[in-house]
């Protein structure tokens, strides 16, 4: 027979259904922990639509309001990292639409609540010719850094529609299912939209792409915390989220 809970061990962490279960009754704490745990995944997917940092870190944290203001819809048959994408998504296309006068297209909310678990490994070969070199000898670290700022530079030129399928596949790692719900595009034109963008950029960059993927758009601590400080800030002002269910 084996002990159920050893005495003195500290609980893991709450998962994102019960830190949404949280928030949805006011809990400022549940949805700072969710902004923390999800703040690099939606700065990236937001700069790649607005290629920005600042309007990025803008954008975000307005979709953070949206966010805490409708967390009571949220529902856990869906994940919330695709419910949070949605909403980062609109917000950027809005603010894309208001600024360029340019079509963007609105992605409803309840498009995300899909089943997404599951995602099998039908990506691997996709993603094969991503796998960076991960040496860090001193002399190569100049180059790395002098490739990530060209990497950056290259997929800020890349088409709209190619550059946020490419953000979220190669640098965020999400599944070709997870994409295709955030973007409500089917899965088959994740795929097409990803291995262009890739070509696109290869010809640009040849093979040394994949030397500083995993540091494209470096999202650290500061830009963190200021971004849960401001938001932090705008809900003590709002209080509790509209229409969350009474304790």
């Amino acid at each position: 027979m084996h002990p159920s809970v050893t005495a003195g061990t500290a609980p893991g962490p709450a998962s994102d259904a019960e830190l949404a279960t949280r928030a949805a009754r006011g809990d400022t704490d549940a949805f700072q922990q969710i902004m923390r745990r999800h703040n690099r995944l939606l700065f990236r997917t937001c700069r790649s639509i607005l290629k920005s940092d600042e309007e990025a870190q803008d954008a975000l944290q307005e979709a953070y309001l949206s966010a805490w203001r409708s967390i009571s819809s949220f529902r856990a048959e869906a994940r919330l990292s695709t419910w949070l994408v949605r909403i980062v998504v609109n917000e950027a296309l809005g603010r894309l639409r208001r600024s360029k006068g340019a079509s963007a297209q609105v992605l409803p909310l309840d498009a995300a609540a899909v089943d997404l678990a599951g995602s099998g490994g039908d990506a691997q070969e996709e993603e094969a010719w991503m796998q960076a070199d991960a040496r860090e000898q001193p002399e190569c670290l100049a180059m790395r850094g002098e490739m990530r700022r060209l990497i950056e530079a290259r997929i800020d030129a890349l088409p709209e529609v190619f550059r946020t399928v490419f953000v979220l596949r190669a640098v965020e790692d999400m599944s070709i299912e997870d994409v295709a719900a955030a973007l409500a595009i089917p899965e088959a034109t994740v795929r097409s939209r990803f291995f262009r963008a890739r070509a696109l950029l290869r010809e640009a960059l040849s093979r040394e792409v994949d030397v500083a993927l995993g540091d494209t758009f470096s999202f650290g601590g500061a830009r963190c915390d200021a971004i849960v400080a401001h938001v932090l800030a705008a809900m003590d002002d709002e209080g509790a989220p509209h229409d969350h269910p009474h304790a």
